[in-house]
């Protein structure tokens, strides 16, 4: 989400930009709608080809090979972005001030933004018209200076639902912003509601992934090459404590560097922070731009909890857009509710039959048999998720650590998560849960089931690794994701948040991107790089 953009904007600015990526380059013919292949390769995503991650919920307990949900991002040009929900969020200017409004919080490092919401509605508006997103306006947006680029999708079946459970309990559901196109945009189709959005590349163009959006812009100026299969294994740095470029290995494994005047890490928040560990040397033992001993530290996944309902008539639900309505009353933090957290509540139903019997199933109802097949195909049509996307606590101990025990084919070190939930995010887990079977009640579900609530064991966001702060002693990036100990070094990610929102970071991730390529634009001509 965030390379593409900064390769688009660097060359249509006049740069020369090489992008290294670790994946493939696929093209629309090679998208599936292939359920089982789908789950069976992940999506491309990293566990399918490096499956020796390691996992433990403190310091003090052993790791564990291959277990818990993981890190997980695909590998390919676009990134994750090819295969995303397409939900597209902003945050709220209380979400960069929350360390103001409420204080500090024990055992974590919460903390402001040092920029604002203002300083950075200008870049989302930017994304909004770029790379076209679908929406309109709520009860509870945040300001914006232009209206969205494309009109709101077609309200599914789930959000007629959440719809009437919000009116009947006295809250408000309104349009979910989508990165999915309403209307043809720059020209690629409109959506087709063909319903493999999530975990699937979209052939017709219609998901904004930046693989059909600022990509082909970047490859078109002449001035972006993009170097697939290739996999980054240092920093390169001079005796100035400059970066010089990146050593990596080519397809056919021979070891290559490329030169650079800038070097920037896109890589997210847990490939950048293995780059930047791998990068250590003499002047950098703790690893690039570590001075404050923070990369690696304080990543957040955001919470989420899950209650699914079954109602009497057909919903059809596998078709259209992910979301349609979302419910953000609940947005702020709230004293009142004895914890710290906040968030928003979309309806959803992102499954293809075998994800239904493997994720949304009713757990009180039969696993095997003539039974079981039955409970699936009267189910499966009827039923739709309410799922709740949350704040999660920043905490110095929930890290992301090299494993010198498990090597990838490389000979790199592979990755450790430790990661364990605050209190607060247990809780607030919880109480959206309840709010959600409320919701589910109010719209007249016949049978409702809620997903146990657990602690995080990995995710696909990967939040806070890199942190942006005006203090090198707490912080890995300035405000203009620029590294505090390498001026010519630059990480712009979900590393770099410093508070993780409520459960969509993709567009701020991708506004932080615009912002740090006009920053980084102007710094080089200046020749301040």
């Amino acid at each position: 989400a965030a390379g593409g953009v900064l390769a688009k904007e660097l060359s249509t600015a006049g740069f020369d930009v090489v992008v290294l990526e670790q994946g493939p380059w696929q093209q629309a013919a090679q998208f599936t709608h292939d359920e089982l292949a789908i789950e069976r390769e992940l999506a491309m995503m990293n566990k399918a080809v490096e499956p020796n991650q390691t996992f433990r919920r403190t310091d003090a307990d052993p790791k564990t090979t291959n277990a818990a949900r993981g890190l997980l991002y695909r590998r390919g040009v676009g990134g994750s972005s090819v295969h995303f929900a397409a939900n597209y969020w902003r945050f709220r200017p209380i979400d960069f001030k929350e360390r103001s409004k409420w204080g500090s919080i024990s055992g974590t490092g919460f903390a402001d933004w040092p920029i604002t919401y203002e300083e950075l509605e200008l870049y989302y508006t930017k994304v909004d018209w770029e790379i076209g997103v679908s929406g309109a306006p709520g009860d509870f947006d945040p300001p914006r200076s232009r209206p969205y680029p494309q009109p709101p999708l077609p309200n599914k079946s789930s959000g007629v639902l959440l719809e009437r459970g919000a009116k009947a309990l006295g809250l408000h559901a309104q349009v979910a912003p989508m990165a999915n196109l309403s209307q043809p945009h720059d020209g690629r189709s409109a959506c087709m509601a063909c319903g493999h959005c999530t975990l699937y590349g979209c052939e017709f163009g219609a998901k904004s992934s930046s693989l059909v959006t600022v990509i082909p812009k970047a490859v078109a100026t002449g001035r972006c090459e993009i170097r697939t299969e290739c996999t980054a294994a240092r920093v390169e740095t001079n005796e100035k404590g400059r970066a010089t470029g990146v050593v990596y290995w080519d397809k056919d494994g021979t070891e290559r560097c490329q030169r650079a005047r800038a070097v920037v890490l896109a890589a997210n928040g847990a490939e950048t922070t293995r780059l930047l560990l791998l990068s250590a040397s003499p002047r950098f033992p703790q690893g690039l731009a570590n001075s404050s001993g923070n990369v690696g530290r304080y990543i957040m996944f955001n919470g989420y909890s899950t209650t699914t309902g079954r109602f009497e008539h057909l919903l059809n639900e596998y078709k259209g857009a992910v979301a349609s309505r979302i419910v953000l009353d609940y947005y702020d933090a709230d004293p009142k509710r004895g914890f710290y957290g906040g968030g928003g509540i979309d309806a959803r139903f992102p499954y293809g039959p075998i994800g239904f019997a493997l994720e949304m199933r009713p757990q009180d109802g039969p696993s095997w048999g003539a039974d079981y097949k039955r409970m699936l195909s009267d189910y499966y049509p009827r039923s739709v998720r309410f799922m709740s996307h949350l704040t999660s606590l920043p905490m110095p101990n929930n890290t992301v650590t090299l494993d010198h025990d498990h090597p990838d084919r490389y000979g790199r070190p592979g990755l450790c998560l430790t990661s364990t939930d605050h209190p607060d995010d247990m809780k607030t887990k919880v109480w959206f849960r309840d709010r959600m079977h409320e919701l589910m009640e109010a719209a007249g579900a016949t049978h409702i089931w809620d997903q146990p609530v657990l602690p995080a064991d990995g995710g696909v966001h990967l939040l806070g690794t890199a942190r942006m702060g005006n203090d090198p002693r707490d912080s890995v990036v300035d405000k203009f994701h620029r590294a505090h100990d390498v001026p010519n070094l630059f990480l712009c990610d979900g590393s770099s948040f410093v508070t993780s929102g409520r459960g969509q970071p993709t567009m701020t991730i991708q506004a932080l991107a615009y912002r740090a390529a006009d920053h980084i634009a102007r710094f080089a001509r200046a020749n301040e790089i």
